[in-house]
């Protein structure tokens, strides 16, 4: 019954996503409903309220082929290619930055000066007063990504929080601009970097990767120029008092995420001020929404570091570590495991050379199983 009551919700989020977003067809609809309400039980006005009604179904029928027309003629599937880091440049303003790309997790975008930036430059928040809305183009695809997404898992329209500020290093204090967005809104933009558009007719392929994410100079554009969800990811390394390192599931970081609009309040309802203490928020939430954790145990979290996921359109990544006041042994769960991660020798190896999957002390598991978010969340730890 619980799995029915998901898949139900899960459409109806949906359905919903894309009727807001294409609003000449809903008010089609409701002109259509109300025909059928008001005139069809009155009997002098059946054969006027049929007609009505034919028309209104012919109306309903033009404005969903409309919706669906733009991207009608395409096939969306997964795309089997790695993201082109050796064509694409990186942002003229991130200082000495790399793409690193890990076989078979993913691509990402690096700067050590920015993790160092993360680390220790004040960024105060600034929330934008409009949610996020994406552009015409991106809307249209709301009819065919959200079902192809969920095909496996259920999916929901939640509330996010996306990102329009890089967290780049300078003099003094900063503010970033922060947006509410919802679910959705990421997969109908960050999310088509990740697929294959294919017009089924011609065979020519939509290149979202280098038409949505790159400038006229063939350049990854930095997310204060970008027209994405951006929505920010949180990922958080948790260590025990005994000095393990927590895992959830087959590899991924202890606690792993998305920023949700919860985050930028206290708990009285008071904004809160500062980027870090909206991020260590968000990554504690996510750390004790899964693993059962008590907000007790938490003793703090730091951040560590930043990238962007190419694959998944760039979007901002943070990462950090979150030291627990409990030991392994009180923590139980089908879900978690521990690991011992030597941080101080892997940064050695980092420093002299060493590529992440290569490094002699990166533990077995982490370097078969690792999410990219896990892996770049060690690597973060380990160079702070």
């Amino acid at each position: 019954m619980r799995k029915l009551v998901r898949r139900v919700r899960s459409g109806f989020d949906r359905a919903w996503y894309a009727a807001v977003r294409a609003w000449p067809l809903s008010l089609v609809a409701l002109g259509a409903l109300l025909i059928a309400v008001a005139l069809l039980p009155v009997a002098v006005g059946i054969a006027p309220a049929v007609l009505l009604l034919v028309l209104g179904g012919f109306l309903l029928a033009a404005h969903l082929r409309g919706v669906r027309g733009r991207w009608a003629g395409h096939d969306f599937s997964p795309a089997a290619e790695p993201f082109p880091h050796t064509e694409i440049g990186v942002p003229a303003a991130y200082p000495e930055s790399w793409f690193v790309p890990l076989a078979g997790r993913g691509t990402a975008l690096l700067s050590d000066d920015i993790d160092h930036a993360v680390r220790e430059r004040r960024f105060a928040v600034r929330l934008a007063e409009r949610p996020y809305r994406p552009a015409p183009l991106l809307r249209a695809t709301a009819p065919h990504l959200p079902a192809l997404r969920s095909a496996e898992e259920p999916l929901f329209n939640g509330p996010v929080v996306g990102l329009r500020t890089d967290p780049l290093p300078g003099p003094g204090d900063a503010e970033v601009r922060l947006h509410r967005a919802r679910f959705f809104d990421f997969q109908c933009s960050n999310e088509l970097c990740g697929l294959r558009i294919a017009e089924r007719g011609s065979g020519e392929v939509f290149d979202a990767r280098r038409a949505l994410l790159t400038d006229a100079s063939g350049r990854l554009r930095p997310l204060d120029a970008g027209e994405l969800a951006d929505v920010v990811g949180v990922s958080t390394l948790a260590f025990t008092t005994d000095g393990l390192l927590v895992i959830v599931g087959d590899g991924d970081p202890s606690g792993s995420g998305s920023l949700e609009p919860r985050d930028l309040v206290t708990a009285d309802g008071a904004p809160r001020r500062e980027l870090a203490e909206v991020l260590c928020t968000g990554m504690e939430r996510e750390l004790r929404e899964e693993t059962g954790l008590a907000r007790g145990s938490v003793a703090g979290t730091e951040l560590t570091g930043f990238a962007r996921w190419m694959e998944r359109g760039g979007k901002p990544e943070f990462f950090g570590i979150t030291r627990l006041s409990v030991s392994s042994a009180s923590l139980h769960g089908d879900d978690v495991s521990f690991l011992e991660v030597d941080l101080a020798t892997l940064r050695r190896e980092l420093r002299t050379g060493a590529g992440l999957l290569e490094a002699p002390s990166l533990p077995q598991p982490v370097r078969e199983h690792g999410t990219l978010p896990l892996l770049l969340a060690i690597r973060a730890a380990a160079l702070r």
